[in-house]
């Protein structure tokens, strides 16, 4: 798999730009925050073509570029949980209240599930369903490459924050134990936000889940 990551906007959201290899032009994209026109920018220099757009959870910084993608790439499909579904239009819960805008964004195409696959782009990956810092946060996993796509959930070193609406720490921690600290030790880890780390470095230096 070929994986691109683009640092999105001033909260320096990570996007990944998902590809089955590095010759083909369809592509499944992680998350879309703010400063769509630099993901244009770069889908547009290297001819790709977006399928789908999976969102790991409903916050103004992993949503913001979502309508510019769609006003771009009609024909893109966008993913979330059922759960932070109605996030995208809910100013409060997606949080743009918060920095004094009222943003939202059209409906998901496609809701997802624990054990939902997402199949797209030659692209296949696993949902993880992992509450905690959002009702709908998703992990996506692929048990081929060992690689895992960790929402707002963990970080290197970190945690998500669970201090925003319907946010939970005792729920976030125990996603973390129960659904990400059961892969494999050498899962690759690439998080919403900072650098990519490792399931087995995470369990053994977290601070937060020591």
């Amino acid at each position: 798999m070929k994986i691109d990551r683009l640092i999105l906007g001033v909260y320096e959201t990570n996007c990944y730009v998902l590809r089955s290899n590095e010759a083909t032009k369809d592509c499944l994209i992680v998350d879309a925050g703010l400063e769509a026109g630099k993901l244009i920018k770069f889908l547009e220099k290297h001819q790709l073509n977006p399928v789908a757009v999976v969102l790991t959870h409903g916050h103004i910084d992993h949503i913001a570029g979502v309508s510019a993608l769609r006003g771009r790439f009609p024909d893109i499909k966008v993913y979330i949980h059922m759960l932070d579904a109605e996030m995208l239009s809910e100013p409060q819960t997606n949080l743009s209240a918060m920095t004094g805008g009222a943003f939202s964004i059209e409906p998901a195409d496609f809701s997802v599930e624990e054990q939902s696959c997402i199949e797209q782009a030659g692209v296949k990956l696993s949902v993880l369903h992992t509450p905690g810092h959002t009702p709908g946060g998703i992990c996506l996993y692929s048990k081929d490459e060992a690689i895992v796509f960790t929402d707002d959930a963990l970080f290197a070193d970190s945690i998500g924050r669970t201090d925003f609406p319907c946010g939970s720490l005792e729920q976030l921690l125990k996603s973390i134990r129960e659904k990400l600290f059961i892969l494999p030790d050498e899962t690759k880890v690439y998080p919403g936000h900072g650098p990519i780390t490792t399931i087995a470095h995470e369990k053994a230096h977290n601070p937060f889940l020591q």
